[in-house]
């Protein structure tokens, strides 16, 4: 499929031509985030860590917020989690910590899902609450706060971490639907939409993961977006004016044990340097890591490139265009400095009968899906903290025994 010249706009089109079949909706790039490496690596070069610790959570005005907005390019690898970590270094102390604490988040998400797989998608250590009495379904977009970010979500494809808390908490705790459904619509939307760091966030939420429910009610609006309740037609009478009435899930009586140890830490954490097997004749790129520092395009900068839109695995999850749009956008200007191939099918059907240079890549449709291809040249997957065998049963204990051992 012959990509479109980069920065025309024409990347709609061409998503609508090839793969609007595969979409949840009308394909159209977000308002706010540009699928480039030169984007993102603008993004990063703006962004001042001064006063994230105070303003990370800000939502309303949207000039005053403090996040960092790179999640996008991090999901996609277009910035790796050590190359941020680096960025941030010689800023105040306080907002560095907070800052960094959010990035070992993705790093600990990132084990979870490379250490449990789909497990991850069952509740981690406890029974999620029962629905609450009285409880509807759905989200209610007559509120003000729900209808103003799941339009931010759906426009732009991106949430700050506090409206995507207080989503998923009207969705689940207050509202009593299951998590998994509320968790694949932001998946479907989100830039940065990954099984690990959406289905843990959930998880939190929820409180399967921790026992305790994050509850949502008008005072996180007031206090993080003040005036948004203003324009709401329940302003008078808040239907979440209160804490809403929570109970923690109970625990389970048998927890996954790879939670506590790892007993394969090098199948799930990869290799630690390049493991050759053969020549490589061409350079396998998936959309986990498309950035000009992926450790195989990097390794071999004169192979060509294949990048194969899984037609399977995009009929099932039916992504917003949006998110296809941004990848696009990544394709065509890759395809301006290499020889890129992209197509439209089965990987390993694609790329069969081709010895093929990859990075490794720590989810299981990767592991499933380089199975089944000649992969003669495995490069190292760029962790911030490489995987070890020890508990992951709290990002605060796993935290805090890396914190120990610095």
């Amino acid at each position: 499929m012959r990509l479109p010249p980069p920065g025309t706009g024409d990347e709609v089109a061409w998503v609508a031509r090839h793969l609007g079949h595969l979409c949840t909706d009308s394909p159209a790039a977000s308002p706010r985030f540009r699928g480039t490496q030169a984007a993102g690596d603008a993004a990063l070069a703006a962004f001042d860590v001064r006063g994230y610790a105070a303003r990370r959570s800000v939502v309303e005005p949207v000039d005053r917020r403090g996040a960092s907005g790179l999640s996008p390019w991090i999901r996609h690898g277009l910035l790796t989690l050590p190359t941020v970590w680096a960025h941030v270094g010689g800023g105040p102390a306080r907002d560095v910590e907070k800052f960094r604490d959010e990035l070992l988040w993705q790093e600990y998400a990132r084990h979870l899902y490379a250490r449990l797989g789909g497990a991850i998608a069952g509740p981690l250590r406890h029974e999620a609450p029962a629905a609450p009495p009285g409880a509807v379904h759905g989200w209610d977009r007559s509120m003000r706060c729900v209808d103003v970010t799941l339009g931010e979500l759906e426009r732009d494809g991106w949430l700050v971490n506090q409206t995507r808390m207080w989503l998923a908490s009207e969705w689940t705790v207050r509202r009593g639907n299951d998590w998994r459904a509320g968790e694949d619509h932001f998946f479907a939307h989100l830039l940065d939409g990954s099984r690990a760091a959406n289905r843990a966030g959930w998880q939190w939420t929820v409180g399967t993961g921790t026992g305790r429910p994050y509850g949502f009610s008008r005072w996180q609006v007031d206090k993080r977006a003040p005036g948004l309740c203003a324009g709401c037609s329940h302003a008078a009478a808040c239907p979440i004016e209160h804490w809403p009435d929570s109970a923690a899930g109970r625990p389970l009586d048998a927890e996954v044990d790879l939670l506590r140890r790892d007993h394969e830490v090098e199948a799930t954490a990869g290799p630690s340097a390049p493991v050759v097997t053969g020549e490589a004749e061409v350079v396998w790129l998936t959309a986990e890591s498309l950035g000009d520092d992926d450790p195989a395009l990097a390794a071999h900068p004169d192979l060509p490139v294949v990048f194969v839109f899984d037609e399977v695995l995009l009929t099932r999850l039916r992504l917003s265009g949006k998110r296809l749009v941004f990848l696009t956008e990544r394709l065509a200007e890759l395809a301006t400095g290499r020889d890129l191939d992209v197509r439209l099918g089965d990987p390993a059907a694609e790329l069969a009968g081709r010895r093929v240079a990859a990075t490794f890549t720590p989810v299981p449709g990767w592991r499933r899906r380089s199975a089944a291809v000649d992969v003669v040249a495995v490069h190292p997957w760029p962790w911030l903290r490489r995987p070890t065998g020890r508990s992951l049963r709290s990002f605060s204990a796993w935290n805090g025994d890396r914190r120990a051992r610095r």
